[in-house]
């Protein structure tokens, strides 16, 4: 029989001698890699401190504890013409509209126009059957040389009558019927002649022509129909392209500039651009102004007249106006990427001598997105910060970093880049050139 007691007693001092082999293994892979990673952090440590530090060991400009000069990008207000532009989403009108519709009814024999031609007042345009119309007329003039001989014989009759009332062979009463009668064949004979007007006209109404100039739009009855006198449905539609005049609307708080340079008889010119406004498609004139102003919406109408001799505007084309409302003379002129809003109005960060910056307070007036006339707080050639404006404040030590292609041209050679660009108010280069 086995004693399992000292089975157990035996067994035990392996499992502690186990575990106590267990652990040594384990003491040692700690002993071995704990140095190694505690240099590796201070390492890191030490690299991630140099890496934020120069020479003198500061930390790098716009980090936390930032003690050396701001790197900056400026640029100088300018002196210069600024013209001023509104802007309004506009519709282009045709001049005139016509649906042509046939005046006779009856067979449409022949259509004498392509579709989207071009057409000139007085072609012709289609044909209604004139067989009808031209029998009418041989009616007509039948009729009224009829009643001519009638009124020739009566006349004759008349005459006679006259000679024997004066020989005294006659009454007086066979005279004055005589008389009456040619007077009566008279007005039957003028009857008779608008007859034949009526008919003449009626025949020239079946060759169907252009009322005026334009382009004419598809067509909307074949040749075969049977068409009705003052039908609804049109045989052509005749659009009025040369000129053409655009429709917008301006807010009623801009409208004194406009009004009173309209009301002083100055021509302004009104560009089309582009539904991306990216692109002049025509260059015109305002034309004329409504009579009153939109209660709903507040704003005032105006019409613009093009042209249009290229055909780049088509009728109920949406555009985007610009309209010159005016020119400013001599302003200030400072780049809108330097003007800050905060909680006390706008101001730009200005160089305070070469090395510091300092807050100006602004007033600004009009702009077009790449300069602002500003009407108080700079004058020419104050020089402001356009880029590192987040990491600045009143008194902050600066450097500027402008390379030499940063250096500003004057105002109308940079109107003029910009409108070659593309990205600015169309005719500003022409503008600048004439002194408008």
């Amino acid at each position: 029989m086995v004693d399992h007691s000292m089975q157990s007693s035996s067994r035990s001092p392996r499992r502690w001698l186990f575990g106590l082999l267990v652990l040594l293994v384990v003491a040692g892979v700690c002993w071995k890699f704990w140095p190694a990673g505690s240099g590796h952090k201070d390492a890191a440590a030490k690299k991630a401190t140099a890496g934020h530090t120069g020479k003198a060991g500061g930390m790098r400009p716009g980090f936390g504890g930032a003690t050396g000069p701001i790197p900056v990008r400026v640029a100088p207000a300018v002196t210069g013409d600024f013209p001023l532009y509104y802007k309004a989403l506009g519709t282009v009108t045709a001049l005139n509209t016509i649906n042509v519709r046939s005046r006779v009814a009856g067979e449409l024999v022949k259509v004498a126009f392509e579709e989207g031609q071009m057409v000139k007042a007085g072609d012709l345009l289609a044909e209604i059957d004139p067989r009808p119309y031209q029998n009418a007329l041989l009616q007509a003039e039948g009729t009224l040389l009829q009643n001519q001989a009638q009124l020739k014989n009566a006349q004759v009759d008349v005459e006679r009558y006259r000679n024997l009332f004066k020989e005294d062979s006659i009454a007086k009463q066979t005279l004055d019927t005589a008389e009456a009668l040619v007077g009566q064949y008279l007005g039957t004979v003028k009857t008779n002649q608008a007859a034949v007007n009526d008919a003449k006209l009626n025949l020239e109404f079946t060759k169907i022509r252009a009322p005026i100039a334009g382009r004419v739009g598809l067509r909307q009855l074949d040749v075969g129909n049977l068409v009705a006198a003052n039908d609804t449905t049109a045989l052509a539609i005749i659009t009025q392209t040369q000129p053409i005049s655009v429709v917008f609307t301006l807010p009623e708080n801009t409208l004194d500039t406009v009004l009173a340079r309209y009301h002083s008889g100055a021509k302004l010119p009104a560009e089309a651009w582009d539904r991306g406004d990216t692109r002049i498609q025509a260059s015109g004139m305002l034309q004329s102004l409504d009579n009153q102003i939109d209660v709903t919406t507040g704003t005032l109408k105006f019409k613009a007249r093009y042209d249009n001799r290229d055909q780049s505007l088509f009728p109920n084309q949406f555009v985007n106006v610009h309209l010159l409302a005016d020119t400013l003379k001599g302003v200030v002129l400072a780049p809108s990427a330097a003007i800050q809003f905060g909680t006390n109005g706008t101001f730009v960060y200005a160089l305070d001598g070469d090395k510091k910056v300092k807050i100006r307070p602004l007033k600004v007036g009009p702009s077009d997105g790449d300069n602002t006339v500003i009407t108080e707080g700079l004058a020419a050639g104050d020089r402001v910060v356009l880029e590192g404006t987040d990491r600045l404040k009143e008194g902050s030590e600066v450097e500027v970093v402008n390379s030499s292609e940063d250096v500003p041209t004057t105002p109308t050679e940079h109107l003029q880049g910009k409108h070659a660009a593309g990205k600015t108010e169309p005719g500003a280069d022409d503008k600048a050139k004439k002194g408008e």
